[in-house]
């Protein structure tokens, strides 16, 4: 089995999806925003699904997924864990947090499904996500 598991990990390494996912910062935090998203977003979810109010639920998803998403977002997708940039990720996710509650609010004027306004929102935040903390947070320069 052993033998098995490293032929595996040894055609991974080599294999092109592993080197752009090796050499591409977009790619590997499009991969961590991936899971980072579907958290933040069963969470919310589960939320308005209990009767929370949205500020709570997209709270609830937010603050749950803060700690997970730094270590994922910072340590896969910009490889750097250092605690002294947590507080700017915390000031870019509750930046995100305060667009991402302004745009539920606004679009609720044309559709009433929350679930769907959110499920909307996902590709231009993560997108906007990706510029702040890229620029902002795990800038080599910062």
């Amino acid at each position: 089995m052993t033998d098995r598991w490293q032929r595996c990990v040894s055609a991974w390494n080599t294999s092109r999806s592993a080197a752009l996912l090796r050499d591409s910062q977009f790619l590997r935090f499009l991969l961590s925003g991936g899971i980072n998203t579907l958290f933040g977003y069963v969470v919310y979810a589960v939320g308005i699904l209990a009767g929370a109010p949205i500020w709570l639920a997209l709270l609830g998803g937010m603050v749950t997924g803060s700690v997970f998403n730094f270590f994922t977002t910072g340590g896969y997708a910009f490889r750097q864990l250092s605690p002294k940039l947590y507080p700017r990720f915390l000031a870019c996710y509750l930046l995100l947090y305060g667009v991402n509650l302004a745009l539920i609010e606004w679009l609720s004027a044309w559709i009433s499904n929350t679930l769907l306004i959110q499920a909307l929102l996902l590709v231009p935040l993560a997108l906007l996500s990706y510029f702040m903390m890229a620029r902002l947070v795990f800038a080599t320069h910062a």
